[in-house]
C-alpha cells in the first residue's frame, strides 16, 4: 500500500481523498500542520507527500524528503510557485492538478465582482438590521463595459464567456495567445487604459510577480475594479492600497493575498491580526476579501482528489512516468518536450 503524508489537511479534504485512496490502494496520513523545515520529518517512512498552496517546499525541505526516501511530491493544486521545481530535479518527482474545475474559479471571480459592484454585501448587512435605505448602494451596469482579462487559459476563457453573457466587451492579454479563439488580444498598456474591470487569471512566475504595481495602476482608468482569484503576489498590495486611498482604484475583489500563508485557511476571529497591510485592505469599504475559496466546490474537491490519486498511482505503476509531472529538465515545466514517454530523471 502506498503511504502518503497529507499536509495542511482540512475537514473538507478528507472525504474525497479517503474515498479515492481506498479505491487505489493508498493510505493518506492526514496532518493538520503545513509542510516546512520543522515538519518535514513527519513524512519519514512515506512514499509520497501531498501538499497545498501554502506548504513550503523549498530546496532544504526537498533535500530532507529525498533523504527520507520520499519519491513524489503531489500538489493538490494547479499552481506550484511554492515548490522549488529546479531543486527537486534529480531527487524527487513533482506532479500537480492542472485543471480541477475552472468553472469554480471563474464563477467565484464573477460572484466577487457582482457583489462588489452591486453592493450586495452592504445591502445584506443593512437588511439584517432592518435598514432598508438604498443610499450608498448605487452600482453600474456591466453591459457595454470593458473587462480586461489577463491570462486566457481554461479559467480565463470561461470567465470571458461569463462576461460576454453580460454583454461586456473583452480585451485580453496572454504571453501565449489562444489561437482561433475569437478573443481580442491587446498589449498590457492598452488593456490597462481601456478596461473598466481587470481580472487576473495567470500563473505566478518571476515575470508576473507584481504585474499590478504602482506603475500599472497609474495607467488604469480612474475607478477601475481589480479582481484577483489567481495568486496573491500578482499584485503589489502596498501599491493597490495606495491606489485605493488615492481614489484611483474604484474597488478590489481579492480571493488571494501575497502574504496569505500565515493567515488564510484558519479561524483567526479571536486574535489580533498582525498583518497591518491586510487589515487596512479589509477595512476599506470598496475591498472584498475571501480566503482563497474560489476552488471550493463539491465538483472541484472531487476532481482534485481523483486527479491527485491518479497522479500518484500513475507514477508508481508506470515506472515514474506521469502526464501531470512538473519537470525542470526541459525548461518548459508543464509541457515537457518528451511528451511524458520516458522518465524525467
Amino acid at each position: 500500500m502506498i503511504q502518503v503524508a497529507f499536509y495542511d489537511a482540512k475537514e473538507y479534504d478528507r472525504p474525497a481523498f479517503e474515498q479515492y485512496g481506498a479505491m487505489h490502494g493508498m493510505r493518506f496520513h492526514f496532518l493538520e500542520t503545513r509542510l516546512n523545515a520543522d515538519t518535514v520529518a513527519l513524512a519519514a517512512g512515506c512514499d509520497a507527500v501531498c501538499v497545498f498552496v501554502n506548504d513550503q517546499v523549498d530546496a532544504a525541505v526537498i533535500d530532507r524528503l529525498h533523504g527520507y526516501g520520499v519519491k513524489l511530491i503531489a500538489l493538490r493544486s494547479a499552481g506550484y510557485n511554492n515548490v522549488d521545481v529546479r531543486a527537486a530535479y534529480g531527487k524527487v518527482h513533482v506532479v500537480h492538478v492542472p485543471a480541477y474545475s475552472p468553472y469554480a474559479v471563474a464563477e467565484h471571480a464573477m460572484a466577487l465582482l457582482l457583489t462588489s459592484v452591486r453592493r450586495i454585501h452592504k445591502a445584506y448587512n443593512r437588511t439584517r438590521e432592518f435598514n432598508f435605505s438604498l443610499n450608498g448602494l448605487t452600482g453600474f451596469d456591466f453591459h457595454g463595459k470593458t473587462v480586461g482579462v489577463i491570462g486566457t487559459g481554461k479559467i480565463g476563457r470561461i470567465f470571458i464567456n461569463i462576461c460576454r453573457g453580460f454583454g461586456m466587451r473583452v480585451l485580453a492579454y496572454d504571453k501565449y495567445p489562444a489561437a482561433d479563439s475569437g478573443i481580442e488580444y491587446a498589449a498590457l498598456d492598452r488593456l490597462f487604459a481601456e478596461s473598466d474591470v481587470i481580472s487576473l487569471h495567470c500563473p505566478l512566475t518571476e515575470e508576473t510577480r507584481h504585474l499590478i504595481d504602482g506603475n500599472a495602476i497609474r495607467k488604469m482608468k480612474k475607478g477601475v475594479v481589480i479582481v484577483n482569484t489567481s495568486r496573491g503576489a500578482l499584485i503589489d498590495a502596498e501599491a493597490l492600497l495606495s491606489g485605493i486611498k488615492a481614489r484611483h482604484v474604484g474597488a478590489a475583489c481579492l480571493d488571494v493575498y501575497e502574504e496569505e500563508a500565515d493567515v488564510f485557511f484558519e479561524d483567526r476571529s479571536g486574535h489580533i491580526l498582525n498583518d497591518d497591510l491586510l487589515s487596512r485592505l479589509i477595512s476599506m469599504p470598496n475591498v472584498i476579501v475571501t480566503s482563497h475559496q474560489a476552488f471550493l466546490t463539491r465538483e472541484a474537491l472531487g476532481n482534485i482528489a481523483e486527479t491527485t490519486v491518479n497522479n500518484i498511482r500513475s507514477y508508481f505503476d508506470n515506472d515514474g512516468i506521469c502526464d501531470n509531472e512538473l519537470c525542470y529538465r526541459c525548461g518548459n515545466i508543464e509541457q515537457c518536450r518528451k511528451e511524458r514517454k520516458e522518465r524525467c530523471f
